[in-house]
Protein backbone atom coordinates (compact mmCIF):
# COMPACT_ATOMS: atom_id res chain seq x y z
CA UNK A 1 0.00 0.00 0.00
CA UNK A 2 1.16 3.84 -0.94
CA UNK A 3 1.23 5.96 2.20
CA UNK A 4 1.33 9.12 -0.44
CA UNK A 5 -1.46 7.95 -2.68
CA UNK A 6 -3.36 7.27 0.66
CA UNK A 7 -3.08 10.83 1.99
CA UNK A 8 -4.32 12.19 -1.63
CA UNK A 9 -6.94 9.82 -1.43
CA UNK A 10 -8.01 11.33 2.03
CA UNK A 11 -8.24 14.61 0.79
CA UNK A 12 -10.66 14.06 -2.99
CA UNK A 13 -12.91 11.24 -0.95
CA UNK A 14 -13.24 13.17 2.27
CA UNK A 15 -16.97 13.73 1.60
CA UNK A 16 -19.36 16.49 0.90
CA UNK A 17 -18.15 18.80 4.08
CA UNK A 18 -14.37 17.75 4.24
CA UNK A 19 -13.20 16.95 0.83
CA UNK A 20 -10.27 19.37 -1.12
CA UNK A 21 -9.08 19.86 -4.39
CA UNK A 22 -5.76 18.50 -5.10
CA UNK A 23 -2.93 20.41 -6.21
CA UNK A 24 -1.96 20.32 -9.65
CA UNK A 25 1.40 18.61 -8.67
CA UNK A 26 -0.82 16.24 -6.10
CA UNK A 27 -3.30 15.32 -9.19
CA UNK A 28 0.42 14.77 -10.96
CA UNK A 29 1.70 12.86 -8.60
CA UNK A 30 -1.98 10.64 -8.05
CA UNK A 31 -1.96 10.02 -12.05
CA UNK A 32 1.45 8.81 -12.22
CA UNK A 33 0.94 6.46 -9.38
CA UNK A 34 -1.77 4.78 -10.71
CA UNK A 35 -0.30 4.29 -14.48
CA UNK A 36 2.72 3.02 -12.86
CA UNK A 37 0.92 0.63 -10.16
CA UNK A 38 2.41 2.20 -7.83
CA UNK A 39 -1.02 2.29 -5.68
CA UNK A 40 -3.13 -0.59 -5.14
CA UNK A 41 -6.19 -2.10 -6.59
CA UNK A 42 -8.06 -0.89 -4.16
CA UNK A 43 -6.73 2.36 -3.99
CA UNK A 44 -7.51 3.29 -7.32
CA UNK A 45 -10.68 2.28 -7.87
CA UNK A 46 -11.71 4.47 -4.82
CA UNK A 47 -10.04 7.40 -5.87
CA UNK A 48 -11.17 7.12 -9.36
CA UNK A 49 -14.99 6.98 -8.23
CA UNK A 50 -14.42 9.50 -5.49
CA UNK A 51 -12.64 11.97 -7.62
CA UNK A 52 -15.95 11.58 -10.12
CA UNK A 53 -18.15 12.26 -7.06
CA UNK A 54 -16.45 15.58 -5.70
CA UNK A 55 -15.77 16.17 -9.60
CA UNK A 56 -12.44 17.68 -10.78
CA UNK A 57 -10.73 21.11 -11.00
CA UNK A 58 -8.58 22.92 -13.42
CA UNK A 59 -6.21 22.56 -11.25
CA UNK A 60 -6.41 18.60 -10.98
CA UNK A 61 -7.09 18.23 -15.04
CA UNK A 62 -4.09 19.78 -15.20
CA UNK A 63 -1.83 17.55 -13.56
CA UNK A 64 -3.15 14.87 -15.01
CA UNK A 65 -1.96 15.87 -17.92
CA UNK A 66 1.23 16.75 -16.95
CA UNK A 67 1.50 13.54 -15.71
CA UNK A 68 0.32 12.07 -19.70
CA UNK A 69 2.87 14.68 -20.97
CA UNK A 70 5.66 12.97 -18.90
CA UNK A 71 4.70 9.22 -19.60
CA UNK A 72 2.99 8.93 -22.38
CA UNK A 73 3.43 9.59 -25.99
CA UNK A 74 4.30 12.13 -28.08
CA UNK A 75 4.20 12.96 -31.74
CA UNK A 76 6.84 15.35 -33.00
CA UNK A 77 6.64 18.28 -34.89
CA UNK A 78 5.89 18.24 -38.63
CA UNK A 79 6.38 20.74 -41.26
CA UNK A 80 3.43 22.78 -41.61
CA UNK A 81 1.99 25.89 -41.93
CA UNK A 82 -1.10 25.45 -40.10
CA UNK A 83 -1.01 24.53 -36.70
CA UNK A 84 -1.46 20.43 -36.60
CA UNK A 85 -5.68 19.60 -35.06
CA UNK A 86 -5.74 17.10 -32.33
CA UNK A 87 -9.41 15.79 -32.26
CA UNK A 88 -10.71 15.14 -29.00
CA UNK A 89 -13.02 12.33 -29.27
CA UNK A 90 -14.38 10.22 -26.24
CA UNK A 91 -12.48 7.10 -25.99
CA UNK A 92 -15.74 4.70 -25.57
CA UNK A 93 -17.53 5.42 -28.88
CA UNK A 94 -20.69 6.23 -30.78
CA UNK A 95 -23.75 3.55 -29.49
CA UNK A 96 -26.77 6.41 -31.75
CA UNK A 97 -25.43 8.07 -34.18
CA UNK A 98 -22.96 7.62 -36.92
CA UNK A 99 -19.58 8.69 -36.32
CA UNK A 100 -18.10 11.05 -39.60
CA UNK A 101 -14.75 12.30 -38.21
CA UNK A 102 -12.72 9.46 -39.87
CA UNK A 103 -13.85 11.61 -43.40
CA UNK A 104 -13.43 14.47 -41.99
CA UNK A 105 -9.89 14.50 -41.00
CA UNK A 106 -9.41 12.85 -44.57
CA UNK A 107 -11.20 16.49 -45.98
CA UNK A 108 -8.89 18.30 -43.66
CA UNK A 109 -5.97 16.26 -44.94
CA UNK A 110 -6.72 16.56 -48.42
CA UNK A 111 -6.54 20.16 -47.87
CA UNK A 112 -3.48 20.60 -46.47
CA UNK A 113 -4.60 20.54 -42.70
CA UNK A 114 -2.84 17.92 -41.05
CA UNK A 115 -5.19 15.62 -38.09
CA UNK A 116 -3.98 13.91 -35.30
CA UNK A 117 -6.35 11.51 -33.90
CA UNK A 118 -6.51 9.40 -30.38
CA UNK A 119 -7.87 6.42 -29.17
CA UNK A 120 -8.51 2.62 -28.37
CA UNK A 121 -10.50 -0.35 -28.71
CA UNK A 122 -14.18 -0.58 -27.92
CA UNK A 123 -13.98 0.53 -24.33
CA UNK A 124 -15.96 1.31 -21.16
CA UNK A 125 -18.48 2.64 -19.94
CA UNK A 126 -20.84 2.88 -23.54
CA UNK A 127 -18.57 0.43 -25.87
CA UNK A 128 -19.56 2.03 -28.59
CA UNK A 129 -18.12 1.69 -32.42
CA UNK A 130 -14.27 3.53 -31.67
CA UNK A 131 -11.96 4.93 -34.37
CA UNK A 132 -10.18 2.19 -35.18
CA UNK A 133 -12.40 -0.05 -35.85
CA UNK A 134 -13.73 2.24 -38.36
CA UNK A 135 -10.35 2.81 -39.91
CA UNK A 136 -9.64 -0.48 -40.34
CA UNK A 137 -12.99 -1.06 -42.44
CA UNK A 138 -11.40 1.44 -44.83
CA UNK A 139 -8.57 -0.09 -44.89
CA UNK A 140 -6.34 1.91 -42.54
CA UNK A 141 -5.07 -0.40 -39.44
CA UNK A 142 -3.40 1.54 -37.09
CA UNK A 143 -2.87 -0.88 -34.42
CA UNK A 144 -0.20 -2.73 -36.15
CA UNK A 145 2.03 0.46 -36.20
CA UNK A 146 4.82 1.60 -33.27
CA UNK A 147 4.52 5.19 -32.13
CA UNK A 148 7.55 5.71 -34.82
CA UNK A 149 5.68 4.38 -37.96
CA UNK A 150 2.57 6.33 -36.65
CA UNK A 151 5.03 9.17 -37.22
CA UNK A 152 6.05 8.56 -40.50
CA UNK A 153 2.75 7.78 -41.75
CA UNK A 154 1.83 11.32 -40.32
CA UNK A 155 4.90 12.82 -42.07
CA UNK A 156 4.00 11.20 -45.74
CA UNK A 157 0.31 12.16 -45.46
CA UNK A 158 -1.16 14.45 -42.68
CA UNK A 159 -2.97 12.11 -40.45
CA UNK A 160 -2.30 9.93 -37.96
CA UNK A 161 -4.02 8.26 -35.33
CA UNK A 162 -2.17 7.70 -32.01
CA UNK A 163 -3.47 4.14 -30.47
CA UNK A 164 -3.27 4.28 -27.10
CA UNK A 165 -3.61 0.40 -26.25
CA UNK A 166 0.23 0.19 -28.06
CA UNK A 167 1.40 3.92 -27.99
CA UNK A 168 0.53 4.46 -24.00
CA UNK A 169 -0.03 0.72 -22.90
CA UNK A 170 0.45 2.06 -19.17
CA UNK A 171 -3.60 3.35 -19.17
CA UNK A 172 -4.56 -0.37 -20.40
CA UNK A 173 -4.93 -0.71 -16.78
CA UNK A 174 -7.14 1.54 -16.00
CA UNK A 175 -9.70 0.96 -18.18
CA UNK A 176 -10.35 -2.46 -16.21
CA UNK A 177 -11.37 0.41 -13.25
CA UNK A 178 -13.76 2.04 -15.34
CA UNK A 179 -15.27 -1.26 -16.47
CA UNK A 180 -15.98 -2.34 -13.34
CA UNK A 181 -16.91 1.31 -11.61
CA UNK A 182 -19.32 1.50 -14.47
CA UNK A 183 -19.23 5.01 -14.33
CA UNK A 184 -16.31 7.81 -16.46
CA UNK A 185 -14.09 9.25 -13.55
CA UNK A 186 -12.24 12.49 -14.82
CA UNK A 187 -9.59 10.77 -17.00
CA UNK A 188 -12.12 10.45 -19.50
CA UNK A 189 -13.21 14.52 -19.04
CA UNK A 190 -8.90 14.60 -19.55
CA UNK A 191 -8.47 12.37 -22.50
CA UNK A 192 -10.93 14.87 -24.30
CA UNK A 193 -8.14 17.81 -24.29
CA UNK A 194 -4.98 15.29 -24.22
CA UNK A 195 -2.59 16.57 -26.90
CA UNK A 196 -0.13 13.48 -27.80
CA UNK A 197 1.51 16.19 -30.09
CA UNK A 198 4.66 18.21 -29.05
CA UNK A 199 4.60 21.05 -31.92
CA UNK A 200 1.99 24.02 -32.74
CA UNK A 201 -1.40 22.23 -32.14
CA UNK A 202 -4.97 23.60 -32.00
CA UNK A 203 -7.29 21.32 -29.76
CA UNK A 204 -10.64 20.43 -31.02
CA UNK A 205 -13.43 19.06 -28.64
CA UNK A 206 -16.49 17.62 -27.77
CA UNK A 207 -18.01 17.96 -24.90
CA UNK A 208 -21.95 17.26 -23.46
CA UNK A 209 -22.19 19.59 -20.39
CA UNK A 210 -22.08 22.97 -20.38
CA UNK A 211 -19.44 23.49 -17.32
CA UNK A 212 -17.37 21.01 -18.59
CA UNK A 213 -17.02 23.32 -21.60
CA UNK A 214 -15.99 25.97 -19.33
CA UNK A 215 -13.81 23.41 -17.07
CA UNK A 216 -11.63 22.99 -20.56
CA UNK A 217 -11.53 26.69 -20.93
CA UNK A 218 -9.52 27.12 -17.85
CA UNK A 219 -7.44 23.94 -17.87
CA UNK A 220 -6.14 25.14 -21.17
CA UNK A 221 -5.30 28.30 -19.63
CA UNK A 222 -3.02 26.93 -16.70
CA UNK A 223 -1.71 24.58 -19.87
CA UNK A 224 -1.02 28.07 -21.71
CA UNK A 225 -2.88 26.23 -24.24
CA UNK A 226 -4.69 29.19 -26.50
CA UNK A 227 -5.57 27.77 -29.91
CA UNK A 228 -8.55 25.14 -28.96
CA UNK A 229 -12.25 24.72 -30.16
CA UNK A 230 -15.13 23.38 -28.51
CA UNK A 231 -17.89 21.58 -30.31
CA UNK A 232 -21.27 20.84 -28.03
CA UNK A 233 -21.44 17.44 -30.79
CA UNK A 234 -23.12 14.32 -31.12
CA UNK A 235 -22.66 12.10 -28.26
CA UNK A 236 -19.88 14.57 -26.81
CA UNK A 237 -17.89 13.85 -30.06
CA UNK A 238 -16.39 16.41 -32.24
CA UNK A 239 -19.28 16.03 -34.81
CA UNK A 240 -21.84 18.78 -35.46
CA UNK A 241 -25.54 17.95 -34.91
CA UNK A 242 -27.93 18.33 -37.53
CA UNK A 243 -31.29 17.40 -35.31
CA UNK A 244 -30.47 20.66 -33.31
CA UNK A 245 -28.29 24.17 -33.15
CA UNK A 246 -24.44 23.42 -33.27
CA UNK A 247 -23.30 25.14 -30.35
CA UNK A 248 -19.20 25.76 -31.01
CA UNK A 249 -16.47 27.96 -28.59
CA UNK A 250 -14.01 29.79 -30.72
CA UNK A 251 -10.90 30.51 -28.62
CA UNK A 252 -10.04 34.25 -28.61
CA UNK A 253 -6.93 36.11 -27.61
CA UNK A 254 -7.51 37.21 -24.08
CA UNK A 255 -7.31 40.52 -22.97
CA UNK A 256 -5.60 42.13 -19.36
CA UNK A 257 -8.87 41.29 -17.36
CA UNK A 258 -9.58 37.52 -18.38
CA UNK A 259 -7.71 36.30 -15.51
CA UNK A 260 -7.10 32.45 -15.66
CA UNK A 261 -9.37 31.29 -18.40
CA UNK A 262 -9.12 31.14 -22.63
CA UNK A 263 -11.72 33.50 -23.55
CA UNK A 264 -14.21 31.89 -26.27
CA UNK A 265 -16.53 33.64 -29.03
CA UNK A 266 -19.51 31.68 -28.99
CA UNK A 267 -20.90 30.69 -32.31
CA UNK A 268 -24.77 28.88 -33.30
CA UNK A 269 -25.00 27.28 -36.31
CA UNK A 270 -28.54 26.08 -37.44
CA UNK A 271 -28.05 23.36 -40.30
CA UNK A 272 -31.32 24.50 -41.95
CA UNK A 273 -30.15 27.46 -42.60
CA UNK A 274 -26.93 25.99 -44.66
CA UNK A 275 -29.50 23.28 -46.98
CA UNK A 276 -29.68 20.53 -44.58
CA UNK A 277 -32.67 18.99 -42.75
CA UNK A 278 -32.69 18.93 -38.77
CA UNK A 279 -32.03 14.78 -39.03
CA UNK A 280 -29.04 12.97 -37.55
CA UNK A 281 -28.05 9.72 -39.01
CA UNK A 282 -28.72 6.92 -37.22
CA UNK A 283 -25.86 4.48 -36.57
CA UNK A 284 -26.61 0.46 -37.59
CA UNK A 285 -24.41 -2.27 -37.62
CA UNK A 286 -20.17 -1.22 -37.96
CA UNK A 287 -20.65 -2.98 -41.69
CA UNK A 288 -23.59 -0.54 -42.53
CA UNK A 289 -21.59 2.44 -41.14
CA UNK A 290 -18.28 1.34 -43.24
CA UNK A 291 -20.62 0.92 -46.36
CA UNK A 292 -22.24 4.15 -45.93
CA UNK A 293 -18.88 5.83 -45.40
CA UNK A 294 -17.54 4.25 -48.78
CA UNK A 295 -20.86 5.50 -50.22
CA UNK A 296 -19.48 9.12 -48.99
CA UNK A 297 -16.18 9.05 -50.49
CA UNK A 298 -17.12 7.51 -53.85
CA UNK A 299 -19.21 10.83 -53.97
CA UNK A 300 -22.69 9.06 -53.47
CA UNK A 301 -25.87 11.05 -52.44
CA UNK A 302 -26.71 10.09 -49.13
CA UNK A 303 -28.10 11.61 -45.41
CA UNK A 304 -24.46 10.75 -44.42
CA UNK A 305 -22.98 12.40 -47.27
CA UNK A 306 -25.16 15.17 -45.87
CA UNK A 307 -23.62 14.65 -42.79
CA UNK A 308 -19.73 14.59 -44.33
CA UNK A 309 -20.80 18.35 -46.46
CA UNK A 310 -22.16 19.53 -43.44
CA UNK A 311 -18.62 18.83 -40.99
CA UNK A 312 -16.41 18.95 -43.65
CA UNK A 313 -17.54 22.77 -44.49
CA UNK A 314 -17.44 24.00 -40.85
CA UNK A 315 -13.65 22.63 -40.30
CA UNK A 316 -12.18 24.01 -44.00
CA UNK A 317 -13.61 27.52 -42.74
CA UNK A 318 -12.60 27.03 -38.96
CA UNK A 319 -8.66 26.15 -40.00
CA UNK A 320 -8.64 28.93 -42.65
CA UNK A 321 -8.71 26.93 -45.43
CA UNK A 322 -12.03 28.52 -46.77
CA UNK A 323 -13.55 31.81 -46.02
CA UNK A 324 -16.61 30.93 -45.02
CA UNK A 325 -18.86 27.87 -44.16
CA UNK A 326 -20.49 27.84 -47.46
CA UNK A 327 -17.91 27.95 -49.32
CA UNK A 328 -16.70 25.23 -47.32
CA UNK A 329 -19.49 22.94 -48.00
CA UNK A 330 -19.21 23.64 -51.91
CA UNK A 331 -15.23 22.12 -51.63
CA UNK A 332 -16.03 19.11 -49.63
CA UNK A 333 -18.73 18.25 -52.08
CA UNK A 334 -16.08 19.01 -55.33
CA UNK A 335 -13.50 17.05 -53.47
CA UNK A 336 -15.78 14.17 -53.02
CA UNK A 337 -17.23 14.02 -56.40
CA UNK A 338 -14.36 14.77 -57.98
CA UNK A 339 -12.50 11.51 -55.65
CA UNK A 340 -10.08 13.32 -54.14
CA UNK A 341 -10.77 12.18 -50.87
CA UNK A 342 -11.49 8.63 -52.08
CA UNK A 343 -7.52 9.27 -53.56
CA UNK A 344 -6.19 10.56 -50.03
CA UNK A 345 -7.96 7.51 -48.38
CA UNK A 346 -6.12 5.04 -50.89
CA UNK A 347 -2.53 7.14 -50.20
CA UNK A 348 -2.80 6.92 -46.63
CA UNK A 349 -4.31 2.95 -46.64
CA UNK A 350 -1.00 2.71 -48.81
CA UNK A 351 1.80 4.57 -46.06
CA UNK A 352 0.17 2.51 -43.73
CA UNK A 353 0.79 -0.95 -45.34
CA UNK A 354 4.09 -0.31 -46.20
CA UNK A 355 5.29 1.08 -42.66
CA UNK A 356 3.15 -1.65 -40.96
CA UNK A 357 4.76 -3.89 -38.82
CA UNK A 358 3.60 -6.14 -36.04
CA UNK A 359 4.38 -3.81 -32.71
CA UNK A 360 6.53 -5.18 -30.29
CA UNK A 361 6.02 -3.37 -26.68
CA UNK A 362 9.96 -2.77 -24.80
Amino acid sequence: MSKVFRDLLKKVGGGEHTAQNLTRAEAATATKMMLLGEATPAQIGAFLIAHRIKRPTADELAGMLDAYDELGPSLQPVSSEKPVIVLGIPYDGRTRTAPISPVTALVLAASGQPVVMHGGDCLPTKYGVPLVDIWQGLGVDWTRLSLEKTQEVFEKTGICLVYTPKHFPLTNSLWEYRDQLGKRPPLATMELIWCPYAGDAHIITGFVHPPTETLFQTTLALRGVTKFTTVKGLEGSCDLPRDRTAIIGLATTPKPDDIGIIPIERLHLTPRDYGFTTKNVPLGTTQELIADMQGVLNGKPSELMQTALWNGGFYLWRCGICSDIREGIAKVEELLTRGVIAQKLQELSGAVNSVSTVFQPV
